[in-house]
C-alpha cells in the first residue's frame, strides 16, 4: 500500500501572507521592546537622580561625631549614636524574637499542614501579614502593648518589628523546606529517624541558606520602618538603652529632622538617611550571595 500522501489534502502555504504576519510580529516585538527599554530607562534615570542626591548629600555629612556623640540642640554639633544604638537594638531583638517564631510557622505549613484547611487558613493569614501596611501594625501594637501600659516603649516597637518579620521568615522557610525532595524524606524515615530529626538535621540544613535569605530580607525591610515606631517606642533624643521607655531609632530621626529649620539637623539627617541606605544594600547582596550559592 502506497504511504505516499494525498496532494488534495496537503495545506498550501500562502507565502504572502506568511510574509505580512511576520511583519507583523515584528513591529509588535520591536514596539514591545521599545516601551520596556524606555520604563526601563525612566525608572533607572530616577533611581540613579535618588542615590546620586542621598550619596552626595550624606557623604558630605557624614563625619566622626556622627558614630561618637548623641543627639543635641541644634547648633551643638550632636551625632546619631542614640539613635543608632537604639535601632541597633530594637531590630536584633525583633530579629531574636520574630525569626524562631517564622521558622517554626514555616516549618508547620511546609511538613505537617500541607494541603490541610488548617493550613491554608494560616497561609492565608500569613500573606495578610505580609502585604499589610506597616503604620496599621503600629497601630494594632499602640491598642495592645502602649495604651494599656500607659506609655510608649522600647519593648513596643520591639514588638511591632517582630510582627514585620515574621511573616518573611515564614514565606522563605515554606518556600525553601518545599524544593526539597520528597525522596530524600522518605529515606530518611526509612532508616528508622523520627519526623523531628528528619526535619531538623535534613531538611533545615538542605535549606540553611534559604532561611538565612529570608531572615536577611527581614531584617533589611524592619531597618527602615518609620510608621510603626512612631505609635510604639516614639524616639529619644537623649542615650537611652532603656526598653520600658521612650527608645531612640535612627528612622525616627530622620523623620524629625528632615523636615526642621536647623541645617545641621538637616545633614544629620542625609547622613542617617545613607546609613540606611548602606546597610539595606549590604543585607541584599549578602542575601542575594547566600541564595546564590545555595545549601
Amino acid at each position: 500500500m502506497s504511504m505516499t500522501a494525498n496532494p488534495a489534502l496537503t495545506p498550501v502555504k500562502d507565502r504572502a501572507a506568511a510574509a505580512r504576519l511576520g511583519r507583523r510580529r515584528k513591529r509588535a516585538d520591536a514596539l514591545a521592546r521599545g516601551l520596556s527599554l524606555a520604563a526601563t530607562g525612566i525608572g533607572l534615570v530616577f533611581l540613579a537622580s535618588i542615590l546620586a542626591t542621598l550619596f552626595v548629600k550624606g557623604f558630605g555629612a557624614l563625619n566622626l561625631s556622627v558614630f561618637t556623640e548623641v543627639t543635641r540642640p541644634p547648633g551643638s554639633n550632636g551625632g546619631l549614636l542614640n539613635a543608632i544604638t537604639g535601632s541597633l537594638l530594637q531590630v536584633a531583638l525583633a530579629t531574636v524574637i520574630g525569626t524562631p517564631i517564622g521558622m517554626l510557622v514555616g516549618t508547620f505549613l511546609a511538613e505537617y499542614a500541607r494541603g490541610s484547611a488548617f493550613g491554608n487558613v494560616v497561609r492565608f493569614v500569613s500573606d495578610i501579614l505580609l502585604s499589610a501596611p506597616s503604620i496599621l501594625i503600629g497601630l494594632f501594637v499602640y491598642q495592645l502593648l502602649v495604651l494599656p501600659f500607659g506609655g510608649f516603649s522600647g519593648w513596643a516597637g520591639v514588638a511591632a518589628l517582630s510582627i514585620i518579620i515574621i511573616p518573611i521568615v515564614v514565606r522563605t522557610t515554606e518556600d525553601m523546606l518545599s524544593l526539597i525532595p520528597n525522596t530524600l524524606r522518605e529515606a530518611v524515615i526509612g532508616l528508622g529517624a523520627p519526623k523531628w530529626k528528619m526535619i531538623v538535621l535534613v531538611c533545615w540544613k538542605s535549606a540553611v541558606s534559604g532561611i538565612i535569605t529570608g531572615v536577611l530580607l527581614g531584617i533589611a525591610r524592619i531597618a527602615g520602618e518609620t510608621a510603626p515606631l512612631l505609635f510604639t517606642s516614639l524616639g529619644n533624643n537623649a542615650w537611652s538603652t532603656d526598653l520600658s521607655g521612650p527608645m531612640p531609632s535612627l528612622p525616627i530621626t530622620i523623620y524629625s529632622y528632615a523636615g526642621s529649620p536647623f541645617q545641621d539637623w538637616i545633614e544629620l539627617a542625609w547622613a542617617g538617611a545613607l546609613l540606611i541606605t548602606l546597610a539595606v544594600l549590604l543585607l541584599n547582596i549578602l542575601a542575594r550571595s547566600l541564595l546564590r550559592r545555595g545549601p
